[in-house]
């Protein structure tokens, strides 16, 4: 199940200023209950590619039981049987993730709710849970908007996600919206690849500064965007609750 996917991140703003940006970025995809024994990765220690479990969920509670109480209190505890993480690694120590998903499946490995971890450059961290009711095709799902990201873009938006589960392949799309219709699109496409010591050597041969590069580049986007004429909005609190209700949301009819 532990998988390597190189993916192409793309962030296509529409309005109100058109803007375009893209990158090249590695994600793991991780079994919580048994992750990969590689000579060059580790979990909880140092090494040349590493995975933390407080970069994500809460301080609170290990990360597995997080996942396990955020699936219980939304009804969904059929869907902690098995648990798999799709995030970026750290790199010599250094990472950032601005989104991670959780997919969450039941003992018979059917997949049955998704939870969107964001972190943002303000070292804020917002889930949104969504179920998963689609037995075939892409799953569609969406949320409202409760947590401050891009300094340039409003509250009060929902997000539509569009998410083809890892498998041979990996897709997804995410519109974000206001009452007018799409602002943002976001999409992450990549196939799967082997995740062996091998791999894990180009990957830092590739990018040895993954996390530096990271928050490098959000910083120089929000720059090209504010000399566009886009101004930061304010900051409100964070939500009182690290974890928010998602939906699944019907397919259209055809």
């Amino acid at each position: 199940m532990n998988a390597l996917y190189p993916v192409l991140v793309t962030h296509t703003r529409i309005r109100p200023r058109p803007h375009a940006l893209s990158y090249q970025v590695p994600y793991l995809l991780l079994d919580l209950d048994a992750p990969p024994r590689l000579k060059l990765f580790s979990r909880n220690r140092f090494n040349l590619v590493s995975f933390r479990d407080s970069d994500h969920g809460n301080k609170s509670a290990t990360l597995r039981n997080w996942v396990d109480t955020t699936l219980r209190e939304a009804g969904l505890a059929s869907a902690s049987a098995h648990i798999t993480l799709l995030s970026m690694p750290r790199v010599l120590g250094l990472g950032f993730n601005p989104l991670s998903l959780f997919l969450c499946h039941t003992e018979a490995g059917v997949l049955r709710a998704v939870i969107y971890e964001v972190n943002n450059t303000f070292g804020q961290r917002h889930s949104y849970l969504c179920p998963v009711e689609e037995t075939s095709g892409p799953l569609r799902q969406g949320a409202e908007k409760v947590f401050y990201v891009s300094p340039f873009m409003d509250m009060g938006l929902r997000y539509r996600f569009t998410l083809h589960p890892p498998s041979d392949s990996l897709g997804l799309h995410i519109a974000v919206e206001d009452a007018q219709g799409v602002i943002l699109r976001a999409t992450m496409a990549g196939r799967r690849a082997p995740l062996t010591d091998a791999a894990l050597l180009r990957l830092v041969a590739a990018q040895p500064w993954l996390g530096v590069k990271v928050l490098t580049a959000i910083h120089w986007e929000a720059l090209k965007i504010w000399c566009k004429g886009l101004r930061p909005r304010p900051r409100p609190p964070a939500p009182d609750q690290d974890v928010s209700q998602g939906y699944a949301r019907p397919r259209r009819s055809a």
